[in-house]
């Protein structure tokens, strides 16, 4: 069943979508795997193709598309592998903040070269002692004439080693009563004096995908590199985090549609005591709870997509999406590997990958228990 927000254009970009990926993703995804990085030629591969933030106004190099294009390009990506989630956060998630915070300066500067892939972006949000809660971060910008003097350390930062541009939230006063009144954004450019990169983190998972830790020493950010007002940083990070969670909802539902489509192929062709594994009702059925919640999944989330490219609040949709869809993913993959027997054990089967890959889905862009905590406060409880 085909989404309302997809139209014949949008089958026609996936096509093509797919194409490229088949030719520049898939035969070398194993390889950025192993090297632990996804190299900046195919960053600049999928800006030459009208790949990278097709949104962004065709003033700045962008096609000015619909999300419904953002939401084929999140699919198709995930559909290789997770760890091509970075390009998912530049697209939907970083560059966004440019395109509405930033003065027309700041957006003929950067834009142009978000969408070429001449520029990869990241943001800083997290740090060692600051996870969810984000009005209690530690990052101080103290403002010394035309600069800002950043001391600070941020971590698990997506894109964190390729990046050329990174949005840090910081505190522009830190006495501020309640201190989220205090958050600013700034953007922080590669070269910025002070401005140094910690070790490429290793993780359970996500391998090819670059995450790093960020260190500020009194690194010099010009005055002009603020984004948007001093002291709003902590709303427009609020106003962003609806998209942000709704990029993580709709990965997590393709992956747990990949996970089921591997698991079908497999049981239809492994026999066990003298026919195909697919034969027995056990296995039926729980493909079939599979199927069936997979399916709710989708709907729900097309459902919400069309509502947020209808410019609705729904942050307790969203909140709703991002924990029961990635939840359920993360049930998938257990099954799925189930399944699979010994070899889902085993490296060489896409699945061991997957169910690697799906359990931080719950807790980046907010745990699931803060999910949850958001879905309360708007029940009105």
């Amino acid at each position: 069943m085909t989404a309302r927000y997809l139209r014949e254009e949008h089958q026609i970009f996936r096509d093509a979508f797919r194409k490229f990926l088949e030719k520049e993703a898939y035969p070398y995804y194993d390889e950025w795997e192993r090297r632990g990085i996804i190299p900046r030629s195919f960053w600049a591969k999928m800006g030459e193709n009208g790949f990278l933030c097709p949104w962004v106004d065709e003033k700045y190099g962008g096609l000015n598309a619909d999300f419904a294009y953002s939401v084929v390009i999140h699919e198709e990506l995930e559909k290789v592998g997770s760890s091509l989630v970075g390009i998912g956060l530049h697209n939907d998630i970083v560059t966004p903040y440019i395109a509405s915070y930033g003065t027309e300066e700041q957006k003929q500067k950067w834009l142009p070269k978000c969408v070429s892939g001449e520029l990869i972006t990241a943001i800083a949000m997290t740090e060692p002692g600051a996870g969810s809660d984000l009005a209690n971060i530690s990052t101080t910008a103290v403002k010394d004439g035309d600069a800002y003097i950043v001391n600070g350390q941020k971590t698990f930062i997506t894109n964190g080693i390729h990046a050329d541009l990174v949005i840090v939230a910081c505190k522009t006063d830190p006495h501020a009563k309640p201190p989220h009144r205090g958050i600013s954004l700034l953007v922080v450019e590669r070269d910025t004096p002070g401005f140094t990169r910690g070790r490429k983190l290793e993780k359970v998972g996500l391998h090819a995908q670059d995450t790093a830790e960020l260190f500020f020493q009194d690194a010099k950010v010009p005055a002009s590199n603020l984004l948007g007002e001093e002291g709003k940083g902590f709303y427009y990070l609020m106003e962003k985090l609806q998209q942000e969670r709704l990029v993580v909802a709709i990965a997590a539902q393709t992956a747990a549609e990949v996970m089921v489509s591997l698991t079908k192929q497999y049981v239809k062709q492994r026999t066990a005591f003298g026919k195909r594994v697919s034969e027995f009702q056990t296995v039926q059925f729980r493909l079939a709870e599979m199927a069936t919640e997979i399916a709710l999944g989708r709907t729900f989330v097309d459902r919400v997509i069309e509502e947020h490219m209808a410019g609705k609040r729904i942050v307790t949709e969203v909140s709703m999406a991002k924990w029961w869809i990635t939840e359920m993913a993360k049930r998938v993959a257990a099954e799925a590997m189930q399944l699979h027997g010994g070899y889902g054990y085993m490296e060489e089967y896409e699945i061991a990958r997957r169910y690697r890959d799906i359990p931080v889905s719950a807790i980046y862009a907010g745990t699931n228990e803060m999910m949850k905590t958001i879905i309360a406060r708007e029940l009105d409880l």
